[in-house]
């Protein structure tokens, strides 16, 4: 059974990849704003439900289009501070914003997995679920360490504007939870869920 991933996110890629799945990349159409405002629209407050809600259609989206055999994975990831929502910062300014904020303090990633078995373009089952993991920032960090991150561009592109597997590393002092699930891919959820649709996880493994 081959393993598609709704996402060109190199964090995702990569995690699969170090565990001997390499996934086929599919990308997804979602309009992932669009979707966010509707459901604030019906007062979905819930990081959980946003990241669930995106993961579920990403995986569906890939699934249709792509006119998938196979399982189809969809990924999303939102950061919250003191229950505040954010996501990838996009610009320098806004990333640094957010440093100056969560220095010091403690966040929760919230991650969602769809994981879909697809025949011929057409979802026969599916499962999925989201996980969580408390970040908790370096309170010494100073603002030359964050402009020279925010300089390497890396934190742009990423929930929280910070990595745990990369340059970001240095800066979080401990987390409690799934460290994947920081990355944006609950190894062990995926396992879960493979099993939830009947197959084994080690079936998976191509490298």
């Amino acid at each position: 059974m081959r393993l598609h991933l709704a996402s060109l996110s190199p964090a995702r890629k990569e995690t699969l990849e170090r565990v001997g799945i390499t996934p086929v990349l599919l990308p997804h159409e979602v309009d992932e704003q669009a979707l966010v405002a509707q459901a604030r629209d019906r007062g979905v407050s819930d990081p959980s439900e946003f990241v669930q809600m995106l993961a579920e259609a990403k995986a569906r989206d890939a699934c249709e289009r792509a006119d998938v055999t196979g399982l189809v994975l969809g990924g999303d990831s939102m950061f919250a501070v003191d229950g505040e929502v954010f996501g990838k910062p996009h610009t320098p300014d806004v990333a640094r914003e957010r440093w100056l904020r969560q220095r010091g303090q403690e966040g929760v990633l919230h991650s969602g997995h769809s994981l879909v078995h697809c025949v011929n373009g057409k979802i026969v089952a599916s499962a999925g679920g989201p996980t969580a993991t408390t970040v908790r920032f370096a309170k010494d960090l100073t603002d030359q360490e964050i402009d020279a991150y925010i300089a390497t561009e890396e934190p742009l592109q990423v929930a929280g504007a910070f990595t745990i597997d990369a340059k970001g590393a240095g800066f979080i002092e401990s987390i409690d939870g799934d460290p994947y699930t920081v990355v944006g891919l609950s190894v062990s959820k995926l396992r879960q869920l493979v099993r939830q649709l009947g197959f084994s996880f080690t079936d998976l493994w191509n490298s």
